[in-house]
């Protein structure tokens, strides 16, 4: 049994939306694991006072048609009164335990694949303050949106000796606790990394999450 929680404030404005990243987010720790997520419970805060209910249930719809498109039946969850919208699932799966994918076994040589580009906190943080266009609001919720289900399916097929999902640490966190705990070290090209163009603008204008400067505070005697 592999299970994983995870749940977050809102990244986008529309409420469908949020549901369908909410939920696809969930789902990647198992993916990233090479497990197919099956079932799942809500995790759910909102502020009914505040909120028509109608929004809450506009969150739930997106991510319960996420879950559908996963194959993953959400049979129940939690909600408690909370002063700003959360959502989030946790999830659980089966696997063979010899067969799950794990965040410590790199080895020298391996090259270093990415599934979605990055950037994604930068432009959330951007249309919290309003200063998103339309068009790039469009695509990084497409982006965020898109299930690692297919990516996790090549993974195993193709017989990669680790991974990981890449989320609040950034890249660089996250590799350097695989690196860590695989015992190996990484080169990283920043001209071949995918990412979002409209970011680098963005974080030039000083536009970027709160959580940034921690991270590369903890990089710095590192890179």
């Amino acid at each position: 049994l592999v299970q994983s929680v995870d749940y977050f404030t809102p990244v986008v404005n529309d409420p469908y939306d949020f549901g369908a990243i909410g939920a696809a987010n969930s789902f990647s720790d198992l993916y990233a694991k090479g497990v197919k997520p099956l079932v799942a419970l809500n995790i759910v805060g909102f502020p009914a006072k505040k909120i028509p209910l109608e929004v809450l249930g506009m969150i739930l719809r997106g991510g319960v048609e996420k879950a559908k498109e996963a194959g993953v039946s959400i049979v129940g969850g939690h909600s408690i009164d909370d002063q700003e919208p959360k959502y989030g699932l946790c999830v659980s799966g089966i696997a063979n335990w010899e067969k799950i994918i794990s965040n410590s076994s790199a080895r020298p040589g391996d090259a270093l694949i990415l599934t979605k580009p990055l950037g994604t906190g930068i432009i959330t943080t951007a249309i919290k303050r309003e200063m998103a266009p339309e068009a790039l609001i469009k695509q990084v919720t497409k982006s965020m949106a898109t299930l690692n289900n297919f990516a996790s399916q090549a993974m195993i097929e193709i017989g990669v000796n680790s991974a990981t999902d890449v989320t609040g640490f950034g890249l660089l966190g996250h590799l350097l606790t695989m690196m860590k705990a695989s015992g190996v070290g990484a080169d990283i090209f920043y001209s071949n990394v995918p990412i979002f163009s409209e970011s680098r603008d963005l974080a030039k204008q000083g536009i970027y999450p709160g959580g940034t400067n921690n991270n590369r505070e903890f990089l710095e005697k590192v890179v």
